[in-house]
C-alpha cells in the first residue's frame, strides 16, 4: 500500500512537468537593443528557465506577456504592435488557464513592432515655477511612453517642491494617429492649494519619548511644506540609531488651517548591542577590540558607548597597547542636526620608541550640514605621563579640537568613484600656560572608475604640530610613519626623528603618499597592486628637513556584502627603516 501511495504521489507532483521546452522570441525587424528588453521581460522565458515549473505554470506566463510586451514596445514608441504567443502551435489567449497540456515542447512569441511614433503635441499645464520636464518630451521626439509617466511626475512634483503637497494629475489625453504615425501627450494638473506643516503625529507607541522624536525630526512646523524637508526629518530619525525602521506619511487631507499633518510610524530598535573586531599584521601582531552599546540610555536616543581595545598582541613593535573609552551622545541638541557628545578615554601605549599613559575628557559638538559634510567642534582636558628619549615628564593640556569631514565616496565602504576629505585642528595650551600650539592633520582621498571591474584610488596625508617644541608635545600627538596606515612593507613606526646619541622621537611635519589600482577579477574577488611613501620631518613643514621611506606590494579582497575582507603583503622599497615582508590582514579597504 505505502509504495502504492509513493507511486501517485509522484505521479501527481510530476504532472505536467516541462521537458526540455524551447523559448523562441522571433522580431520581425533587425533591433537587437529591443529583443533584448523584450526577452528580458517575458515571463514565459524566465518561467520556462526554470527546472521545476510545469506547463500550467509557463501556459499562465504567455498569457500575461501580452500586456508585458505591448508595455515594453510603447516606452520604445510603438504604438501599432502585434504580438502572437503561440504554444505548441496554438495561440496563448485561446487557451483556458487550466487546460494546459501535460507537457509544453516549444513557446514562439512573434512580435511585429509596426511603425515608430513621434509625438505632435507634448504639454504639461500648469506648470510650477522652475519645473523641468523630461528631455525628449517634446514635438518631433520619439513618443515613449516612460516620457508621457516621467512628464506628469516631473509636474506633480514641481508643485509640491513649492508647497502644494495635494498637486495630482486632473486629466491626460493621449491620441494615436496611427496614419500620420503621430501622438498627441496632453496633461491637466491641478496644484491644490499651497499648505504649510501642521503636527507630527507619532503612530505607535516608542521607548523614545515623543518630544525627543519630534526634536529629533525637527519638522518646521508652521513653514511652507516641501518634501524635501520630509524625508530630511526621516534621515534625521534613522541617523539617530533608536529605531529599526522609519517611516513618515503626508495625512490624506489638510487641517481647515492649511496645515498638513505627518504621521511618522517608528519600530524602535534593539537598546542593546555588543560587537567585536579583530586584525592582524605580522610585525604589530593582533589587534582586538570590542563595544557595548546603548542606544536609548535615557528614553531621548541618548546613545552610550563603551570601547576596549588591545593591541600589539605577539608583535614586534613595542609591548602591548590597550584602551578603554566611553562617549555619551544626545541628538538634537540646540538644533536637529547637532549632536551633544561628552567622552572619557584611558590609554596605554608601549611603542617602540616611547611609553605613554593618557587620560582624556572633553566634550564636543558636532553639526551635520548635509549628508555629506560634518563640522565639530569641542573642548578637552588631557593628561599624559610620557616616558621616551627625551626623559620622563608629566604633561597636561587644555585642547580645542575642531573638525570637518566632507565625504562623497560611492559607496563608502568600497568606493568606486567620489572623493573623501577630512581635516582636524587641535590647538592646544599647556595647563599652567608655559605652551601653546596645534596640530593640524589632513586626510584626501580620491577614486576614479576606469571601466566596470578597474578603480584607481590615491590618498594623500598632512601633519604639523606648530608652536611648541617637542618635549612640550604628547608623543602621540607626534607622527611616526611605517605600518598599516601610513606605508605597508615598513615595519610599524619606524620612521621618526633621529637625536644625538641614537635616540628617537617623533616628528613635527608629517606627508604620506599612497595608490592602489583595484581589479574584480569577479563578484567576489579583488586584486590590488599598491605603493606607499612616508616622510618624517623635525620641522613643522611636511617636507623640508626629515626623511622619506616607501613600501609597494600586492592585495587580495574578497567581497562580503558589508565590504570586502582585505589581505595584503608588502616590502620596503626605499628608506633604511626596514626589509621583509609584511603581511596585513583586515576588513574593508586600506583607505
Amino acid at each position: 500500500m505505502r509504495a502504492i501511495l509513493l507511486v501517485l504521489i509522484f505521479a501527481i507532483s510530476s504532472a505536467g512537468a516541462i521537458r526540455a521546452a524551447e523559448v523562441r522570441l522571433v522580431l520581425t525587424r533587425e533591433d537587437a537593443d529591443l529583443a533584448s528588453d523584450l526577452r528580458a521581460a517575458s515571463l514565459t522565458v524566465s518561467t520556462a528557465a526554470q527546472p521545476d515549473s510545469r506547463a500550467q505554470d509557463v501556459l499562465a506566463a504567455a498569457r500575461a506577456d501580452y500586456q508585458r510586451l505591448i508595455g515594453i514596445l510603447y516606452a520604445q514608441g510603438y504604438y501599432g504592435p502585434e504580438i502572437s504567443i503561440r504554444v505548441d502551435g496554438r495561440e496563448a489567449a485561446g487557451l483556458a488557464p487550466f487546460d494546459a497540456p501535460d507537457e509544453i515542447g516549444e513557446v514562439v512569441l512573434t512580435v511585429t513592432p509596426g511603425p515608430r511614433f513621434r509625438f505632435s503635441r507634448a504639454e504639461v499645464k500648469p506648470l510650477a515655477p522652475g519645473t523641468v520636464l523630461p528631455e525628449g518630451f517634446a514635438p518631433g521626439a520619439i513618443a515613449r511612453s516612460t516620457l508621457i509617466q516621467r512628464a506628469a511626475r516631473a509636474g506633480v512634483n514641481g508643485w509640491r517642491a513649492v508647497g502644494h503637497a495635494k498637486a495630482r494629475v486632473a486629466d491626460q489625453a493621449i491620441t494615436a494617429d496611427h496614419r500620420a504615425r503621430m501622438l498627441d501627450a496632453i496633461i491637466r494638473l491641478a496644484p491644490g492649494p499651497e499648505l504649510r506643516f501642521g503636527r507630527l503625529l507619532i503612530r505607535n507607541e516608542s521607548a523614545v519619548r515623543p518630544a525627543r522624536i519630534r526634536a529629533i525630526a525637527g519638522l518646521p512646523v508652521g513653514e511652507t511644506f516641501s518634501p524635501d524637508e520630509v524625508e530630511r526629518s526621516a534621515k534625521r530619525l534613522r541617523r539617530s540609531g533608536a529605531f529599526r525602521s522609519v517611516a513618515l506619511r503626508e495625512a490624506e487631507q489638510p487641517n481647515p488651517d492649511g496645515t498638513l499633518d505627518i504621521t511618522a510610524t517608528l519600530l524602535d530598535e534593539k537598546k542593546r548591542r555588543l560587537g567585536f573586531g579583530a586584525r592582524l599584521s605580522s610585525l604589530e601582531g593582533l589587534g582586538i577590540s570590542a563595544y557595548w552599546l546603548h542606544r536609548n540610555l535615557l528614553g531621548g536616543a541618548e546613545r552610550l558607548r563603551v570601547d576596549g581595545e588591545v593591541n600589539g598582541i605577539g608583535g614586534n613593535s613595542g609591548g602591548i597597547d590597550f584602551s578603554f573609552g566611553t562617549s555619551l551622545s544626545r541628538p538634537a541638541t540646540f538644533s536637529p542636526d547637532t549632536t551633544l557628545t561628552f567622552r572619557g578615554l584611558f590609554e596605554v601605549l608601549d611603542e617602540p620608541d616611547f611609553f605613554e599613559r593618557k587620560i582624556e575628557l572633553g566634550v564636543d559638538l558636532s553639526h551635520k550640514y548635509t549628508e555629506r559634510l560634518d563640522v565639530s567642534g569641542g573642548l578637552g582636558l588631557r593628561y599624559a605621563e610620557v616616558d621616551d628619549d627625551l626623559g620622563r615628564r608629566d604633561i597636561l593640556l587644555l585642547t580645542l579640537p575642531l573638525g570637518v569631514t566632507w565625504d562623497r565616496r560611492d559607496p563608502p565602504l568600497d568606493p568606486g568613484g567620489g572623493f573623501y576629505l577630512n581635516a582636524t585642528a587641535e590647538p592646544f595650551v599647556a595647563f599652567d600656560g608655559s605652551t601653546a600650539g596645534a596640530r593640524l592633520f589632513a586626510d584626501a582621498r580620491a577614486y576614479r572608475e576606469m571601466g566596470e571591474r578597474l578603480v584607481l584610488a590615491g590618498r594623500i596625508q598632512m601633519g604639523s604640530v606648530i608652536g611648541p617644541r617637542i618635549d612640550d608635545v604628547p608623543p602621540d600627538m607626534l607622527f611616526f610613519s611605517g605600518g598599516g596606515g601610513t606605508v605597508r612593507g615598513q615595519p610599524y613606526q619606524s620612521l621618526g626623528v633621529d637625536l644625538a646619541g641614537g635616540q628617537r622621537v617623533g616628528g613635527r611635519a608629517f606627508l604620506g603618499l599612497s595608490g592602489e589600482v583595484r581589479i574584480d577579477v569577479s563578484d567576489k574577488i579583488g586584486l590590488v597592486g599598491f605603493a606607499d611613501a612616508g616622510f618624517i620631518g623635525s620641522d613643522s613643514i611636511p617636507g623640508g628637513n626629515g626623511e622619506w621611506h616607501s613600501g609597494a606590494g600586492l592585495g587580495l579582497r574578497y567581497e562580503t556584502g558589508l565590504g570586502p575582507i582585505r589581505l595584503d603583503v608588502a616590502a620596503p622599497v626605499g628608506g633604511t627603516t626596514g626589509d621583509g615582508v609584511q603581511l596585513y590582514i583586515g576588513i574593508g579597504q586600506a583607505f
